[in-house]
């Protein structure tokens, strides 16, 4: 954590004695903007559970449309993913989808408004957790009950949210965990979404298209980040993106008419209509148990990349607006069961494809998140943005620039110093043989013990850092995935858990 010099402490104590309002300078007085936006952040004073106002407690810029509109784009795209694969195993067509992710764009933004830009501005909007679809058919074919799984994981984010589990958990992760983790994921989502643009531009047989959009996204890339324009990358490459795939012959067209979703949840939970399951049973919570436990515990090392990013990317004396982990759990846990009860797909996490372009851009959460807001309603009721955010040369490069490459940047950086290659490279390899969550819960075990990583930060832990807390995580999470089959090689034993 960045401190401030001694001299500096009787100027900030006066700071903050004076309000946002009083501290506001307009732009024109600094010598560029990067000056006026590290300033804001330095000078606003969220408040917890007590009304925020725009202009009064924090203003509105150009740079937090950015995030905004990356954050639209993931929501539509993430939600549509899980809603599909949801879906498709219990004989729900496209309409289904289209309209489910219609009604979840309505539901997240009133948290968001209520939430990120009212009453809880260091909670980062609570998005989509990317992590858990490759589980959703294991969770169909077991019998999962979509409101009961999302019922117990909003049940037991708030539990961890009001022991302040998270943060705990954050603070026993060194930065050489974190840093192998955040390269991980950055790697990874690169190479995936590179391969679905080729797999795109193949099937309609113009396969040299991927490579020309790709190609030319680099080049951007590269311009924005030599200018210091970087915030840029996402519109830019989105609009690249977009217009060089259609002009070099790209099939595209707007179908998804003007609309409003279904807004009754008993239509979403009836037995003939919506998700045609009705009601969950006591067994349903039962099957789907182990699979909510694995689906909080992913939270922690997903939440603690977005800070870290946050930390990295901001200016010194900001640690009043950084995201609090704890509050975002608590707002995903609150957003994560309304949704369920109202019939909507989404299960939540910490918004990603927001909070890293909006770290960039060096503006705090509250602005871009009523922004967000008030896109996803557009994109809901108007339907013809959702089929350009899903078009895969604008949904590829905008998750590439917004996201991936971001993280991958931001995991280089927190390793280049101390003795944390060691355990940044163990976190990659328990990751790849099986998942983040397992490489993180594995590596923080080692790296606290002392076995990697830096010995002299072992020695300073309590008994209950050091071993007691990451074991218990470890077991757990080993134990609840060799239950659902997610240990490669090793059989589910959900059969034997279930009988």
């Amino acid at each position: 954590m960045q401190t401030t010099p001694p001299g500096d402490a009787p100027s900030n104590t006066h700071k903050d004695a004076q309000s946002y309002e009083q501290l506001h300078k307009p732009s024109s007085e600094f010598n560029t903007r990067d000056e006026y936006l590290e300033h804001e952040l330095q000078i606003m004073q969220p408040k917890r559970w007590r009304p925020n106002l725009p202009f009064r407690d924090y203003r509105f810029e150009f740079e937090d449309t950015i995030p905004a509109m990356a954050g639209t784009i993931g929501k539509v795209v993430m939600v549509g993913a899980i809603a599909a694969t949801f879906a498709a195993p219990l004989g729900l067509g496209d309409a289904f989808v289209l309209e489910n992710v219609r009604y979840e764009l309505l539901i997240v933004s009133i948290f968001i408004i209520l939430f990120s830009g009212f009453i809880l501005p260091t909670a980062n909007l609570a998005g989509t957790h990317g992590p858990l679809i490759p589980l959703i058919p294991i969770v169909v074919a077991a019998g999962g009950h979509p409101m009961a799984f999302g019922l117990l994981i909003g049940a037991f984010g708030f539990i961890l949210a009001i022991t302040k589990g998270g943060s705990m958990l954050a603070r026993l992760t060194s930065k050489g965990v974190c840093g192998g983790l955040l390269i991980y994921l950055g790697f990874i989502g690169t190479i995936s979404q590179v391969k679905k643009l080729f797999a795109w531009a193949e099937a309609i047989d113009m396969a040299h298209i991927a490579f020309i959009v790709i190609l030319a996204t680099i080049l951007l890339y590269a311009l924005l980040e030599h200018f210091k324009k970087r915030w840029l990358a996402v519109p830019l490459s989105c609009l690249i993106g977009g217009v060089v795939a259609f002009a070099l012959g790209a099939p595209f067209e707007f179908h998804t008419a003007p609309g409003l979703p279904n807004m009754n949840p008993a239509y979403w939970w009836g037995e003939n209509t919506g998700w045609m399951l009705g009601l969950p049973t006591l067994e349903s919570f039962v099957v789907v148990l182990p699979f909510a436990v694995l689906a909080v515990a992913m939270w922690s090392p997903d939440f603690l990349g977005h800070q870290v990013f946050q930390k990295i990317s901001y200016p010194q004396r900001t640690e009043k607006v950084q995201m609090n982990i704890d509050d975002t759990m608590l707002s995903a846990s609150v957003r994560q069961t309304f949704g369920s009860l109202a019939g909507g797909a989404n299960f939540a996490s910490s918004w990603g494809t927001y909070i890293v372009p909006a770290a960039i851009a060096k503006r705090p959460i509250p602005a871009g998140a009523i922004l967000t807001a008030l896109f996803c309603i557009i994109a809901g009721l108007w339907g013809y943005p959702m089929d350009l955010a899903i078009w895969q040369p604008v949904l590829c490069v905008a998750l590439i620039v917004g996201v991936f490459i971001p993280l991958l940047e931001a995991g280089m950086e927190m390793t280049r110093e101390g003795k944390t290659t060691q355990s940044a490279a163990i976190v990659v390899f328990a990751s790849t043989l099986v998942n983040p969550a397992f490489g993180w819960s594995l590596t923080m075990l080692l790296d606290n013990l002392g076995l990697i990583g830096c010995k002299e930060r072992s020695a300073e832990l309590t008994k209950m850092s050091r071993w007691v807390i990451p074991l218990i995580m470890f077991v757990l999470l080993t134990t609840v995935m060799a239950i659902v089959g997610m240990l490669p090689g090793i059989p589910a034993l959900m059969a034997d858990f279930r009988h």
